[in-house]
């Protein structure tokens, strides 16, 4: 039972009374021996009782402390300890205070560096590139998204909004496809709906299609497949839904694709879309889709099959359909990923019906595959095999709607001009981890086409083959 502090006393008080009384009383002389006795088994009684109270007042004080600051030195601290203690909890309160106020809370920042070595035969160059301006030269095999600088800024609030910007100067996806010049690679925005499964997405987002990353830390090698060049998007701007549940994750958005704006003769945005399933963490497989019109540079004819007028960068928008899935594969030392594509695209294609001059459909498809094997957890080695078959019409690719003699596009300019090449390369690399933040990376990569359609600068001759040499210093962080 809890006993009263204020009882306390009191029972302290009669228990000494007690005695004392009976002490006064008279006692029979005959019964004095009796008294004696009585008095010593009473006196040892309130011996007892006064130890009982003095632990009922010891646990009763026990009780009021447990609820006080304990005392310096409990829990193995010492009072310098408990103090130190006390400061870091401060000062962790203090730093997550200014960060919410500066707007870093929640905040991510990270980045890359690729410095970049190509040799190439074709074009008898052999050099450093990095940070080259897409409005030096066009995008081509050995001029790719490599020998870039990016930078990325990811902020989430804590209602689960996301707000991602990512530079990339000269290199981007709008520096490539839409005006040279901008720096911008990513600007999104994802806002939950309901939860945060569910999210509505907008801003300029990269193309998400294919089985090889475009940011070099990701990329096995240094250049691109071939249907990552010529046969997917680069950027989409608009409007769409992503969609997390359980294993799945589905993306769609209605976009512009390869342009911040709709330009003269262009009128209707497209349906992009992609769908991810993952088996656990070491496999999983895709797919993902284009469909509507997109800027052809090839139908430059109004109806009645006359010249443009205009702007001097007028084009037209035709209907295009794209679709490819694609798969990854990791266990153990083992890296094997993959992808088949196919596309096509109203009067895209590079030669004209001989008869009426009519412009018609190009269409493609290829396959390509990469398998990388780690000999230490340092060294890896890597193989990456492409094929692209474009001989319909001349052939004609996504944005290659015209012959290209430096990645090999088109037909034999002195042969047939309704047979298209078919394009194959062979790449074989390494790859040197060299600790958490640094790799190197080097590539040799031969491509080929069916027909002689890689033009040789030194000689002035067509060949059928090119052959390139790059190396990669990538830093990121």
């Amino acid at each position: 039972m809890t006993l009263r502090p204020r009882a306390i006393p009191l029972l302290a008080v009669l228990s000494t009374a007690w005695p004392l009384a009976v002490l006064a009383a008279p006692v029979a002389p005959d019964t004095a021996a009796d008294t004696t006795q009585k008095l010593q088994q009473l006196q040892a009684l309130v011996e007892r009782m006064q130890v009982r109270i003095d632990e009922l007042e010891t646990g009763q004080k026990r009780l009021d402390g447990a609820s006080a600051r304990p005392p310096s030195g409990q829990w193995g601290m010492t009072p310098e300890q408990a103090r130190e203690l006390s400061r870091v909890v401060v000062k962790a309160a203090g730093t997550e205070d200014a960060l919410e106020a500066q707007g870093f809370r929640g905040l991510k920042i990270s980045g890359y560096l690729d410095p970049t070595y190509i040799a190439t035969r074709n074009l008898n160059r052999r050099g450093f590139q990095f940070l080259d301006s897409s409005a030096n030269g066009e995008y081509a095999i050995d001029n790719g998204s490599f020998g870039t600088a990016q930078i990325d800024f990811m902020k989430e609030t804590d209602s689960g909004a996301k707000w991602h910007l990512t530079l990339m100067p000269n290199r981007g996806a709008s520096g490539l496809t839409i005006d040279g010049q901008s720096i911008v690679q990513e600007a999104s925005l994802s806002m939950p709906l309901g939860d945060k499964q569910t999210r509505l997405i907008a801003g300029q987002i990269p193309d998400w299609s294919g089985h090889e990353y475009a940011q070099a830390p990701q990329n096995k090698l240094v250049s691109h497949n071939l249907l990552f060049d010529f046969t997917i998007p680069t950027v989409y701007t608009g409007l769409g839904l992503e969609l997390v549940r359980d294993e799945w994750t589905i993306k769609t958005l209605l976009a512009n694709v390869n342009s911040s704006k709709r330009a003269p003769g262009e009128h209707a945005p497209a349906l992009a879309w992609r769908v991810d399933h993952y088996n656990g963490e070491f496999s999983g497989f895709g797919a993902a889709g284009l469909h509507g019109k997109l800027a052809n540079w090839r139908a430059l004819l109004d109806e009645a099959g006359n010249p443009l007028t205009g702007e001097p960068y007028a084009t037209r928008d035709t209907v295009a359909h794209l679709i490819e899935v694609d798969g990854w594969y990791t266990r153990g030392d083992w890296t094997v990923t993959g992808q088949l594509s196919y596309g096509q695209q109203s009067q895209a294609a590079i030669t004209a019906d001989p008869t009426t001059g009519e412009l018609r459909t190009a269409r493609w498809w290829g396959l390509s595959a990469t398998a990388a094997y780690k000999l230490t957890p340092q060294w890896e080695l890597v193989v990456r095999g492409d094929h692209l078959n474009n001989q319909a019409h001349g052939g004609g690719l996504l944005g290659w709607t015209f012959a290209d003699d430096r990645n090999g596009i088109g037909p034999d300019p002195l042969g047939d001009p309704e047979r298209g090449a078919n394009r194959q390369s062979l790449s074989l690399g390494t790859r040197y981890q060299f600790d958490a933040n640094l790799a190197f990376k080097a590539e040799y990569r031969l491509d080929q086409a069916s027909l002689p359609v890689f033009l040789d600068v030194t000689t002035g001759r067509y060949r059928s083959t090119n052959a390139m040499l790059g190396a990669a210093m990538v830093m990121s962080f």
